[in-house]
């Protein structure tokens, strides 16, 4: 068991709440200096209870909290200043930024950069930024803080990427030259050019060649990391897209 915490003002996001006993809820929070954290609302779905209509996802918050184990017990929620709430694609993608980190990080494990990661993408989303361009720098960010950082500037065996180079990433073992007897020999590989791997490098998605690269790249590192793990919210924005091409189509 934790030591016994009392925390006050804490900037944090609700990530995911579920109703626990009969006016009670159980939240799942984002915190900046103690990470993931869960916390039990003790009568926050009563009419009159001051956190009613408080702990709502994608508003920046500032809780208090006690307790010793798993969960603790919240003690007071406030906004940190109101914004406007997310809608449409946007609300789905902070869905999908949501889940990530309930399935990804682990409770009690602080990530500051990574909080404010967040805090600029969901602001990105808010303010109609590119949605597969806030994603992508989310999701490099994500695996960076959490130790999964990808290779990009160097390739397996250490020499410097090529940008006119094609290379094949190679789960746990970094990006290959598509020439390489290496990459010949791993058929599950992903394609990938050598000017995308600089461009994640750089943080830099003004070329759509990068951006949609960086998305399948990303996308198999983050399935391989989630062991397996499906994502519900994925899954709906794909159909999503799906039907919107079948609207163009027609």
């Amino acid at each position: 068991m934790s030591p016994r915490q009392r925390v006050a003002q804490q900037p944090a996001w609700v990530l995911h709440t579920l109703p626990w006993r009969e006016t009670s809820l159980i939240v799942e929070a984002f915190t900046r200096n103690h990470g993931r954290i869960a916390l039990v609302a003790k009568g926050a779905r009563r009419p009159m209870s001051e956190l009613r209509g408080v702990l709502m996802a994608f508003q920046p918050l500032l809780l208090d909290w006690t307790g010793g184990g798993e969960v603790k017990t919240l003690t007071r929620g406030e906004w940190c200043g109101a914004k406007p709430l997310l809608t449409g694609r946007a609300l789905l993608c902070g869905y999908y930024l949501n889940e990530l980190l309930l399935k990804l990080t682990v409770r009690e494990d602080p990530h500051p950069l990574l909080f404010d990661a967040y805090e600029s993408a969901i602001d990105a989303l808010r303010q109609g930024g590119n949605l597969p361009t806030v994603l992508r720098r989310f999701e490099v960010t994500l695996l960076r803080e959490l130790g999964y950082g990808m290779m990009l500037d160097a390739d397996g065996g250490g020499r410097p990427i090529q940008p006119g180079e094609p290379y094949l990433y190679i789960i746990e073992r970094g990006p290959w030259p598509a020439s390489s007897e290496i990459a010949r020999e791993t058929p599950d590989g992903i394609c990938v050019a050598g000017q995308t791997l600089l461009d994640l490098a750089a943080n830099d998605f003004s070329r759509s060649e990068t951006l949609r690269e960086a998305g399948r790249l990303l996308r198999d590192l983050i399935h391989h990391h989630l062991g397996g793990q499906s994502l519900q919210s994925r899954r709906i924005l794909n159909e999503l897209k799906i039907q919107s091409e079948a609207r163009v189509k027609l």
